[in-house]
């Protein structure tokens, strides 16, 4: 069975549509300067090229229906996402596909009626993924609680959900987190009896690699029932329970005072209408001299206002509620509403391309458990886009990764 999307049911069918955006996708990688050779075989089994001359190693790129085109047109992200999904068309090489879409894509001219409607569509869905205490419980549980042991399957050993740090190319992927849970702990300066708040623990790394290696007592908190139940369970494995709390509760909701906050990718679960919840919490946590470590993926500041009105395929299909980081608003938010002082800061985006191409290349290799999982083809196709097109995002530095570190002035 078929799915098509609710865009799809409203606009005009037609295969002069498709044509016509066909056209319009091919004028644009025309003008797009593309670095590497794109070979396109159409439906009706002809083929056309882009790019430099044919090289040893092109793209190609297999569309199988015609209404491919119109939907990434119109739909842009979601509807590349979408038919690749359905399984509407293939290519060799998913990830370098990705990062020509993103080179040529400010180059698309959609009619603006499409584009209006599309909007129109969304905005209902898109509106209802307010973060708000109830809202960031079905957000969160929609990603985070599919299934522990889904996430096994491509994450490393020590079940890191985000961006590792590979000292060079031999380094491996438990490694390179590890690494970064480390940079984390030597920045907060963590002490033997320290208390630490971890807002967003997920599977309990951190709080596990903190508690083992510099005797800190860590108190995690997740909206996800099945992170914490795992968290607990692996820090009980690991003679750490009495170190290692973990809690279903939502940052605005904390008690108590740490000497430390860390907050690794969680932020952008938090919304644009909620960063002076979160910081002031933060702040409210935080003894005076202590220090905030936080972690987030960013999107650059002249394209943030426009990129966090507009619906995409990880919102949609991926991360409801999700929002990239501005920097600029960060440091305007702790700025007017926290004692909040920034002391250091460093973008590892480059470090996200080979940490999501091994989740990727994970992910591949265990196809046949996810579908032992319950999840099926179209599911697993989805995830498939949402890893390559996030790899292509940074390998292309559309995107980056901020490690930031506030300290609470007295």
């Amino acid at each position: 069975m078929q799915h098509v999307s609710s865009v799809s049911r409203l606009l005009l069918p037609g295969f002069w549509f498709d044509q016509q955006a066909a056209q319009v996708l091919f004028e644009s990688l025309v003008r797009a300067k593309l670095p590497r050779t794109l070979d396109i075989r159409l439906p009706d089994g002809s083929s056309t090229t882009f790019g430099p001359q044919p090289t040893q190693n092109p793209v190609r790129l297999a569309v199988h229906r015609w209404e491919v085109f119109r939907r990434v047109l119109w739909e842009q992200d979601i509807g590349a996402g979408e038919t690749y999904g359905e399984g509407w068309w293939d290519t060799n090489d998913l990830v370098g596909l990705c990062r020509m879409l993103l080179r040529s894509q400010e180059l698309w001219t959609a009619p603006s009626w499409a584009r209006a409607l599309f909007r129109l569509v969304h905005w209902v869905r898109w509106k209802s993924q307010r973060n708000s205490l109830r809202g960031s419980q079905t957000n969160i549980a929609y990603h985070y609680d599919l299934s522990n042991e889904f996430y096994r399957l491509f994450l490393d050993e020590t079940l890191t959900y985000s961006c590792a740090w590979f000292h060079n190319e031999e380094t491996s992927l438990a490694e390179a987190q590890r690494a970064k849970l480390d940079y984390a702990c030597h920045q907060l300066q963590l002490q033997p009896g320290q208390r630490v708040l971890d807002i967003g623990c997920g599977w309990g790394s951190f709080a596990l690699h903190a508690a083992t290696h510099y005797g800190v007592e860590v108190h995690g908190i997740s909206l996800s029932r099945k992170q914490l139940q795992l968290a607990r369970e692996r820090a009980a494995e690991a003679g750490l329970g009495d170190r290692c709390r973990f809690d279903y509760v939502d940052y605005r909701n904390v008690q108590g005072t740490y000497d430390h906050v860390v907050s690794i990718e969680m932020f952008e679960a938090v919304g644009h209408e909620y960063y002076r919840h979160f910081f002031k919490a933060v702040d409210r946590c935080l003894r005076p001299g202590g220090r905030f470590f936080l972690q987030t993926i960013t999107i650059p500041d002249q394209r943030y206002d426009r990129y966090r009105k507009e619906f995409d395929f990880i919102k949609k299909h991926i991360f409801p509620g999700g929002l990239l980081a501005s920097l600029a608003r960060i440091l305007e938010t702790t700025k007017q509403h926290t004692q909040l002082r920034l002391l250091a800061m460093r973008d590892i985006g480059t470090h996200y391309a080979p940490t999501l191409h091994e989740w990727r290349q994970r992910f591949l290799a265990a196809l046949p458990q996810v579908r032992a999982l319950g999840f099926d083809t179209r599911f697993a196709r989805l995830w498939e886009f949402y890893l390559a097109s996030c790899e292509a995002a940074f390998a292309e530095r559309h995107i980056g990764d901020a490690q930031l570190l506030f300290e609470r002035q007295s």
